[in-house]
């Protein structure tokens, strides 16, 4: 159990590092998002093609097609996530962006019927609240982070709408043979959108390449996996609201790397978000299987 909180504590911390490795990034933010994608579809072949070498029988057509729009919603979610951790401080965009559990059972009730019950309502407004009191302090103390904040926030509903689809996509036969395609058509759509932008790459920084390998490899596909792995041995209530720690991460880490100085007002407002995030989690119904 021990080792299993410990990787669930690693899972977290790994997701926490791509607000960090955005920041640092100069790279177009429309670049960013292929070449991170593509990137773990390279490092994550060798599983999908075990899986599929397994699954061969089961596994047709129809399973890939069903990844095209959550491959929408996936480029949807980073181009917006990689655009506002830029435009607002590391604490308040990464706080803002693990509000997903909070929107998930709004998408869950048309995707799946799951029905959404009086304290998740009250739970939501409360962590809306929060954010609010982030933004509306932004806009009126001219600090500059109010789109910011505006920009994270659709990228988290674009994240939970996200999340809804994989639940409602959990019969695939195995994990990897729905996240490999659905990282490879969002990343392959996001570089023809970036193609525009191909000339601004510095192709020979050595630095640039290292910090999107990071993304690639930490938050994508360590943080991920872990994330994924400690679903099948907590309550995904549990899992959920550890994973809101990223913000608390990511605060510490843009202090030391960026010195950014979060306003006293964050700290209150978080804990009001918390707690919201916090009611929405234990008040969810039992979740269905997962995919394995």
């Amino acid at each position: 159990m021990v080792r299993n909180y410990a990787l669930l504590f690693l899972g977290v911390f790994a997701c926490s590092i791509s607000v960090i490795l955005i920041k640092g990034s100069h790279t177009h933010p429309l670049l960013v998002v292929p070449i991170r994608l593509l990137l773990a579809v390279i490092f994550l072949l060798p599983v999908f093609g075990a899986d599929l070498k397994k699954h061969r029988a089961t596994y047709s057509i129809a399973y890939v097609r069903r990844t095209t729009l959550p491959a929408l919603v996936l480029a949807a979610h980073f181009i917006s996530w990689t655009y506002g951790a830029r435009m607002t401080l590391a604490a308040q965009s990464s706080l803002i962006v693990n509000l997903a559990p909070i929107a998930i059972p709004f998408f869950l009730h048309p995707l799946v019927g799951e029905k959404i019950n009086r304290s998740e309502i009250l739970g939501t407004s409360i962590a809306i609240l929060g954010v609010f009191l982030l933004t509306a302090h932004d806009v009126f103390s001219g600090g500059g982070d109010a789109w910011g904040n505006a920009i994270c926030f659709l990228s988290m509903l674009l994240f939970a709408w996200y999340l809804a689809l994989g639940r409602a996509n959990r019969d695939f036969p195995s994990i990897w043979l729905y996240v490999v395609p659905v990282y490879l058509q969002a990343g392959l759509l996001c570089f023809v959108l970036a193609i525009p932008w191909l000339g601004t790459f510095e192709a020979g920084s050595s630095r640039e390449w290292l910090l999107l390998l990071g993304l690639a490899i930490i938050p994508t596909i360590i943080g991920h996996s872990l994330l994924n792995f400690s679903m099948r041995h907590f309550r995904g209530q549990i899992v959920s609201l550890c994973n809101v720690g990223q913000f608390l991460f990511a605060t510490v880490m843009a202090y030391f790397i960026f010195q950014e100085y979060p306003d006293p007002l964050f700290y209150a407002a978080s804990v009001i978000v918390v707690g919201g995030i916090a009611l929405v989690v234990f008040s969810a119904p039992t979740p269905p299987p997962r995919m394995r």
